[in-house]
């Protein structure tokens, strides 16, 4: 926060009246028609919250989706007590960060490109460690089959109707594997949504980590952490 601010006072965007507008996407404009209907997005468990500034567009995967329109003053306000609170200000960031060419690709890829973007994971993990133990934090299912196919792998999620099923013969695990999950692992991948829910701080300089996704694109700029985002918009 105290860093994007001072982007914003830099800037001189702080006092001027910015509006930032924030809406839940549906999941065809968040995400295409992909063959695969698994995604968290398809079956409703998240929606996509976009912020647009200036012709800028940043998003914010979130379980708390809804509706906001203020000035950056008024978000830098916000008191960040649940999941929306926290996906207005990421969404924002990610348009302001976007709009001052700080960052890119702050749009969710669309239709079968989950798939290639899980597929190009694979390949630079190959190119950066060769066959490591990898720990999937958040299920994305196009990541967990490539990871899966190629690496040992554990996987971590919140959501309860994931926890305990195999998915790619893989078995899901809770919140309350993460720290052994992570003792295990050579190698994190966790979803950029580790910023909107607060459990970031566990992933950082624990292990090597890739934050994959548009949700972590300013997050990662501002706290210089890996992000990896092969073809988003």
């Amino acid at each position: 926060m105290k860093r994007f601010r001072k982007i914003v006072e830099d800037n001189n965007l702080l006092e001027q009246e910015i509006i930032i507008t924030g809406r839940p996407l549906t999941a065809e404009e968040a995400i295409g028609k992909p063959k695969r209907q698994d995604f968290p997005i398809i079956k409703g468990k998240e929606k996509l919250m976009q912020a647009e500034f200036k012709g800028a567009k940043g998003q914010a995967f979130t379980d708390m989706a809804g509706n906001f329109k203020g000035t950056l003053q008024q978000v830098l306000n916000m008191l960040l007590t649940n999941n929306f609170d926290r996906a207005v200000l990421i969404a924002s960031m990610n348009a302001v960060c976007r709009y001052l060419g700080l960052i890119d690709r702050t749009v969710h890829c669309h239709d079968e490109q989950p798939e290639q973007c899980a597929a190009e994971l694979v390949e630079q993990i190959k190119r950066d460690f060769g066959i490591p133990r990898v720990a999937l934090i958040g299920y994305q299912p196009a990541m967990l089959e490539k990871l899966a196919a190629f690496f040992p792998l554990r996987v971590v999620d919140l959501d309860p109707d994931n926890i305990g099923k195999i998915k790619s013969g893989v078995q899901v695990e809770g919140y309350e594997a993460t720290d052994e999950v992570l003792e295990w692992c050579d190698v994190i991948a966790a979803t950029g949504s580790t910023v909107v829910n607060s459990t970031i701080t566990a992933y950082c300089k624990q292990k090597p980590v890739y934050f994959f996704g548009t949700t972590g694109a300013a997050a990662c700029h501002l706290m210089g952490l890996h992000r990896f985002c092969a073809l988003g918009g």
